[in-house]
């Protein structure tokens, strides 16, 4: 959501803030902008839509400098034109300023400052901040001073870059709620909201937290608080490699992703596994085994795609671990007082470690006193950082904005901590082994359903000009059928729904004719003679049956239209498998749409405001 991008250094500077730029894509955007210092003056240069369209701009307007700021826009007040996109500028057109979040109490602000003779020229909330620090900056406070003052001020989230042409070699930035890297060169120097911004160029970085503000210089970086207070931060080196944020021969990134999953499950259990105890075992969660081991309650909380991993995890646990489990959107969490207590853990789950919602429940949980677990994807991220302990996917960047092998991975990692609990409290060892065993088994049989690839794309092109889908699941696979219809409703932008197999008469089924497609995930498990009831009933509607089912079920073939099949593996770990032919489903769909399955109409990849 959004992306920043700053540089002060001898290199072109357009060239390296446009790399930055593309790279933050997938973050999700729709306009962009530019501003650079040179010779006393502020070159500024936005348009809305793509990257391409303001490349194209400055084909025709050149800027260049040695210090400047870019930054791509998520519409949240003013629509997404080229006056709304950032850079903001001052009335004077000495200070510029990009930011990520929301400034609250903008229109307090934006008040003050119009009986004081500022003109606003956008509909923004960040424009207001802006000629806040103009205000101070004209008392006669440094750059750095200013900019300071304006944010003791402001209330709301914020992750901000900005630059003064009576200053021209000083980036200033600053975070709060919206996470923010700094990338240490050889007279060089960097601010970005990703490091996937400034990995071409660094692998040296130190992450601000929330109350820090740094001043980039050429020779160096100097951080205090908000409050100026000085801070020794740590210098990073960034794991990850250029080749895999590129999209390596493939169309898509989200198609790259998906293929990507035998690997990446495989990762999530890399040294995690104890085959002959049939164990699991978690480095990040040493210091917390104890009070895990003596939780009363389980609460897991997060957004979007890692709420469905975690209804999954809330089966895994109840049925196996014999506690009870919670699973809350992050987004309501702390809005509704939930009872909390200091024997209770929350898990909050999330793939960049920054959604500001799952950030605020998990604030909200320390507070009252429960030990908080982190599952995330992106080392040093805010998550990471804030819980008592946690656990990385190891699935490394997800570039398209649907996430797909996070969940994957993210599932993996639920079972491998079911697991590890379910050992220590009442699973014998036999069993253990057993699962363990089942799980080794998981990449080679994604990878023979990924095999399934064409068979899936024919299914794709009989529907692909449907209006509305319906999925449908029982148990382990409820989840999973919500899952498969948020990624077609993500890429392709039909409406689709995902329901327990069993609901569907208490209203959907209303839905159903000739011309409504149902996907059933119909494996042959506890609940396969329900299913298979509830695909009955809609073939006497003539509704359009697509069903995922196991391997060897012949039956399934007289009451589907179109039947893909997947490897037998324990109840328990079917939603890794039972998940892959949906997003495969979702992507061909999207593809013969027309659609921007990597970045998605009105989406971002990372939520940093609620």
């Amino acid at each position: 959501m959004c992306g920043i991008v700053g540089y002060l250094g001898q290199k072109p500077i357009v060239p390296v803030l446009l790399e930055g730029l593309k790279r933050l894509e997938y973050r999700g955007y729709d306009s962009a902008g530019i501003v650079t210092l040179s010779n006393g003056s502020v070159n500024l240069v936005k348009q809305a839509g793509k990257i391409s369209n303001l490349e194209a701009l400055l084909a025709d307007r050149p800027i260049n400098g040695s210090v400047g700021i870019a930054h791509t826009r998520w519409a949240t007040h003013g629509v997404p034109n080229a006056e709304n996109a950032h850079p903001h500028t001052d009335c004077r057109n000495k200070i510029a300023l990009i930011h990520n979040g929301i400034i609250e109490n903008y229109g307090v602000i934006k008040t003050e400052l119009i009986s004081k003779g500022h003109q606003f020229k956008t509909q923004t909330d960040t424009e207001a901040l802006v000629h806040l620090i103009e205000e101070f900056y004209k008392s006669g406070l440094s750059f750095e001073e200013a900019v300071r003052a304006a944010l003791t001020q402001v209330e709301g989230t914020y992750g901000i870059a900005a630059v003064c042409s009576d200053e021209p070699e000083v980036i200033v930035a600053a975070r709060k709620g919206s996470p923010l890297v700094v990338g240490i060169g050889d007279g060089e120097n960097f601010v970005a909201s990703d490091v996937s911004a400034i990995i071409n160029h660094t692998k040296q970085v130190s992450y601000l937290d929330d109350g820090e503000m740094v001043v980039v210089r050429r020779d160096g970086i100097e951080v205090k608080t908000i409050s100026n207070q000085p801070v020794q931060k740590q210098v990073e080196e960034i794991a990850i490699d250029l080749e895999r944020i590129e999209k390596g021969g493939y169309d898509h990134f989200m198609l790259k992703e998906i293929m990507e999953q035998p690997s990446t499950i495989q990762d999530a259990m890399r040294g995690r596994l104890l085959p002959e105890e049939g164990m699991a075992k978690f480095g990040g969660l040493h210091e917390v085994m104890e009070a895990l081991l003596n939780v009363r309650r389980i609460l897991i909380t997060a957004c979007g795609t890692s709420w469905h991993a975690s209804l999954i995890g809330e089966y895994l646990l109840e049925e196996f671990v014999r506690i009870p489990v919670e699973v809350e959107y992050a987004s309501e969490f702390r809005y509704r007082d939930p009872v909390i207590e200091n024997n209770n853990a929350l898990i909050v789950i999330s793939q960049s470690g920054e959604t500001a919602d799952t950030l605020a429940a998990l604030r909200e949980a320390k507070r009252k006193g429960a030990t908080v677990i982190g599952i995330c994807n992106v080392v040093g991220s805010t998550i990471a950082r804030e819980v008592h302990a946690g656990v990385y996917l190891h699935a490394g960047p997800e570039i398209g904005v649907a996430s797909t092998k996070a969940f994957t991975s993210q599932v993996t990692l639920l079972t491998l901590l079911t697991l590890l609990l379910a050992r220590h409290r009442n699973m014998s060892a036999a069993k253990g082994v057993e699962i363990v065993q089942e799980m080794m088994t998981l990449p080679g049989k994604v990878e023979k359903i990924l095999g399934l690839r064409e068979e899936i794309k024919k299914i794709a092109q009989i529907y692909h000009k449907s209006s509305n889908f319906l999925y449908l699941g029982r148990g382990y696979n409820f989840p999973v059928a919500l899952e498969g219809a948020l990624k077609l409703k993500e890429i392709s932008y039909i409406h689709a729904e995902g329901y327990p197999a069993a609901e569907m008469k208490h209203g959907p089924i209303a839905l159903i004719d000739d011309n409504m497609p149902v996907v059933f995930i119909a494996t042959q498990d506890s609940t396969y003679d329900k299913i298979v009831s509830n695909i009955e009933e809609v073939r006497a509607r003539r509704g359009r049956v697509i069903a995922i089912a196991t391997e060897g079920d012949e039956e399934i073939k007289k009451r589907a239209d179109h039947v893909i099949y997947i490897p037998h593996t324990k109840q328990m770990l079917t939603p890794i498998l039972t998940i892959i032919p949906l997003q495969l489903l979702a992507y061909y769909i999207a593809i013969l749409r027309g659609c921007d399955v990597d970045q998605p109409r009105n989406l971002a990849k990372s939520v940093t405001v609620e």
